[in-house]
């Protein structure tokens, strides 16, 4: 097993969002190569048009930063988490991920959202990285993570899955972190209107397609503040300004792309704290300027720069 050691006595970067406090729970920082592969065409010549990308999100030599985390929050008295990572000791294709052994229980339980007491886990779409947490080793198979907890995905995500041819590394993924969820009888899929789906006052699910079928965003609203939290229709700030730039895996790139462009103009100029399920350390920002110009300005968590 890969072991990554995090220092679980730290507090988790939080937000706050109107009377909301949104934490990340981080799992593991990506290999160097993942940006490289998964948005092959944000080259290095792409990253230098844009000098605010450096040194946070992307390195010296324009090779993009990238990482794993969760966001937990409560809100209409349930403790919601979004996405679940890669997952502890599963066998995975990509090495990066394979049979990991990181301490992501022990930073959840840290930003105070112990396993027991989680409520709801929003699941943006079924890939790899984003439900590996759902389950968790016991007896020789897997059990969930959350025992009292419904996890959520839209039914579009759900039966594309169903009818997509699948490879083993992927069959595997939905053996070990989806099929145990839905035979405890936890999963809930949903339905989702163009306008969205609010769960509870405040948390709404908004469609996102292209990167998959059924993707979805989570938008949080408080107090005349809104947060939105990205999953995979945005992976990494450089598709802010560059919204043509696609990933590797999208399903369906040219939708994808239109998502992108729409999400962020509806986004730009409102103060909406973006949170990218896999932007690296600031993590949120907001998007500002115009069509063409856009850039996302980083806000740092609670406490400031010193609190990340």
């Amino acid at each position: 097993m890969q072991t990554v050691s995090f220092n679980s006595g730290e507090a988790a970067p939080s937000w706050t969002v109107g009377e909301l406090a949104v934490h990340r729970v981080d799992e593991v920082p990506l290999p160097a190569p993942t940006g490289r592969w998964l948005l092959p065409d944000a080259t290095a010549e792409v990253v230098a048009r844009h000098d605010w990308l450096r040194p946070d999100f992307a390195d010296r030599d324009g090779a993009l930063r990238l990482a794993s985390h969760s966001f937990a929050v409560s809100i209409g008295g349930l403790r919601v988490l979004v996405d679940t990572g890669i997952g502890n000791g599963k066998p995975r294709a990509n090495p990066a991920w394979h049979e990991l052994r990181t301490d992501y229980p022990q930073r959840l339980t840290a930003a105070g959202f112990p396993p027991d007491s989680v409520d709801l886990v929003l699941l943006t779409h079924l890939h790899t990285d984003h439900v590996g947490w759902n389950t968790r080793a016991q007896d020789g198979g897997w059990v969930p993570t959350f025992p009292h907890a419904r996890y959520v995905t839209s039914r579009t995500e759900r039966e594309f899955w169903a009818g997509h041819p699948m490879d083993e590394a992927r069959t595997q993924m939905f053996r070990d972190s989806v099929h145990p969820v839905e035979e405890a009888g936890q999963l809930d899929l949903v339905d989702l209107p163009e306008a969205g789906l609010d769960l509870v006052p405040g948390l709404r699910l908004l469609p996102t397609p292209g990167h998959t079928p059924g993707h979805f965003a989570v938008r949080l609203d408080s107090a005349g503040e809104a947060a939105l939290i990205t999953g995979d229709c945005v992976h990494h700030p450089v598709q802010v300004p560059e919204p043509g730039i696609g990933s590797c895996v999208d399903i369906d790139p040219r939708q994808s792309e239109t998502t992108r462009r729409t999400l962020l103009a509806a986004l730009a100029g409102t103060g909406t704290l973006v949170l990218g399920t896999h932007f690296p350390p600031p993590t949120a920002g907001r998007v500002t300027g115009s069509a063409g110009r856009h850039r996302l300005t980083p806000v740092p968590p609670d406490g400031g720069p010193g609190g990340d």
